[in-house]
């Protein structure tokens, strides 16, 4: 009984801890640019050749990119029905009406809203002025698909980790060269420790403040 009682607590103690990361990931939602290329081809309207193009494609910056590497090879029915599973997120401070509009289940309405209330400064912010419109579950769904840029010289640790694909070592690294003086700076210091591919990756997320 005992036993059972410590699993149990390390279990919960698990699950807390996964609820916490990647916050602009979502709920279920996969990163195309993060996601295996085997989970890719599993999903409904791929398979291993569409998988393989994302794969070579990335970093891709929005999912307009993502469309056009699929191509004729998807309908724009199935694109859109892919994209409750398979999205980049979108900045809320620079995101086009086209690419708000790509964000499933949104109308022009909602994502006038989304545009309104610029310049986010935190998710904090977003949920509270989105609702005003729509209840919390249709919030945390939204919120699945969009991101605000974190501060590079004010944000905290808890806060980068949130990034995808974010590990603890990056943290650090993205804490220790502060304060930052340009995006230059972000460039050549994180550039040390991955490829510029995954620099150009993990620059959608932050802005220099």
């Amino acid at each position: 009984m005992r036993l059972q009682r410590i699993l149990a607590l390390i279990s919960i103690t698990l699950l807390a801890g996964s609820a916490t990361a990647h916050v602009p990931d979502g709920q279920g939602v996969l990163n195309p640019n993060l996601a295996a290329e085997a989970r890719l081809a599993a999903l409904p309207g791929l398979n291993k050749t569409l998988a393989a193009s994302i794969v070579a494609s990335r970093p891709l910056s929005s999912t307009a990119d993502l469309d056009a590497v699929l191509g004729d090879a998807v309908s724009a029915e199935d694109k859109a029905h892919l994209h409750a599973q398979l999205f980049v997120s979108i900045n809320l401070n620079t995101a086009s009406r086209a690419e708000i509009m790509l964000v499933p289940g949104i109308n022009r309405k909602m994502a006038h809203e989304f545009e309104e209330y610029r310049p986010y400064t935190s998710m904090e912010q977003f949920r509270r002025e989105i609702g005003k419109y729509v209840d919390a579950t249709e919030v945390a769904r939204y919120e699945q698909y969009v991101f605000v840029p974190l501060g590079l010289n004010s944000a905290t640790a808890a806060e980068f980790a949130t990034i995808p694909g974010m590990s603890r070592k990056m943290v650090h690294e993205f804490l220790e060269y502060r304060p930052y003086a340009n995006i230059e700076q972000f460039r050549r210091e994180i550039g040390k420790y991955v490829d510029e591919q995954e620099v150009a990756r993990l620059e959608r997320y932050i802005k220099v403040d």
